[in-house]
């Protein structure tokens, strides 16, 4: 026989008071409503004895919030995703509120589709990173005054609270580091996409090529391919017909773990022959031979940030003209895969 729930009814007519009453204390009212510290002591401690637990879609009802905030993302099995995924949640628990997190795999149909779920659900708050065309559902979610922060790219036109990193700056940085270095050839592998933060990551790789006079080599392998055997033999056939091609910079971790599996199928010898950079950084590539050199994007303040944002959003009393735009800066954690060209392979396996 399945155990009856208890009801704020029952606290009531066990007390002798009102559902009224004992709702308020249940919602924190009690000050506000003039309710005795003894009977809110008294409320409290019955609805803990005989274990009264609050139906949440009734209570979403009622006070209009759900305590659940979203966490939207291209893919959440992503190694930086998944970390701040972890970083936020405890956050977000630790102030009431509980969060849920889905990817939507860069997809306008999907990211939309999923937007549309949660606001039915009532959900108070969205973190996002938005796939290429959903700026206009983005605006609607404003418009409708849901808090929304934008996470690793944004929408140039659109006002709206966002987070990211100053990715033309470190692409910049990175592609500099291999110049000083000695390197001449360098490739960039990215994907083909118009967001603003791979457009920039370009910018920055381009902007050091430029300034140095060199030859830019730039492979733009569509979204959508990523992971498919195809990816492999483009990286492949690119790094083939590059005469002197001397490093190679990976735009995102998807695209360094293909470029990769191409060094080691085909000439593993490139892992020292190369110098490597890659856009964000792993644990796994300290272990590495030779480890691999990485733009480090500072997790633990990006989801302190969101989190802050998220509940200054939720806690003003009106709407802000204002929208916060927070730029984060990055740092490029040097490793031996982008040592000197001097150092030829024989001293980078002897430094190991």
């Amino acid at each position: 026989m399945m155990k009856k729930n208890v009801s704020i009814k029952d606290i009531a007519q066990d007390l002798k008071t009102s559902i009224t009453t004992v709702s308020f204390v249940l919602n924190g009212k009690s000050e506000e409503k003039h309710i005795s510290k003894k009977l809110t002591k008294e409320i409290l401690e019955h609805a803990l004895k005989i274990g009264y637990k609050p139906n949440q879609i009734a209570q979403s009802l009622r006070t209009g919030k759900s305590k659940i905030l979203v966490f939207m993302v291209e893919d959440i099995s992503n190694g930086f995703f998944a970390k701040l995924a972890k970083i936020i949640e405890y956050a977000a628990y630790e102030n009431g509120y509980k969060l849920v997190f889905c990817s939507t795999e860069n997809k306008d149909e999907k990211s939309t589709e999923l937007i549309e779920l949660f606001k039915n659900r009532n959900v108070d708050g969205f973190i996002i990173v938005p796939s290429p065309g959903i700026k206009n559902v983005i605006e609607d979610l404003i418009k409708e005054k849901y808090p929304v922060i934008l996470l690793d790219r944004y929408f140039s036109d659109l006002k709206c609270n966002s987070v990211v990193i100053d990715n033309q700056q470190s692409s910049f940085d990175a592609t500099n580091h291999l110049i000083i270095n000695n390197y001449k050839n360098i490739a960039f592998i990215t994907t083909d996409s118009e967001q603003n933060q791979m457009q920039n990551r370009l910018q920055g790789y381009e902007d050091a090529i430029n300034l140095k006079k060199l030859k830019a080599h730039v492979l733009k392998i569509p979204f959508e391919e990523i992971g498919k055997m195809n990816t492999k033999e483009k990286i492949k056939e690119f790094i083939d017909t590059i005469m002197d091609l001397d490093a190679v910079f990976f735009a995102t971790n998807y695209l360094a773990k293909a470029g990769f599996e191409v060094f080691k199928e085909t000439n593993p010898n490139l892992f020292h022959e190369l110098g490597i950079v890659n856009f964000d950084d792993n644990e796994i590539f300290e272990i590495y031979n030779p480890s691999i050199t990485a733009i480090s994007q500072p997790v633990e303040a990006i989801g302190a940030k969101l989190i802050d944002s998220m509940l200054r959003l939720l806690n003003q009393n009106e709407e802000s003209e204002m929208s916060e735009n927070i730029v984060f800066k990055t740092k490029l954690i040097i490793r031996e895969s982008s040592l000197s060209k001097k150092c030829n392979a024989k001293t980078i396996s002897e430094a190991v």
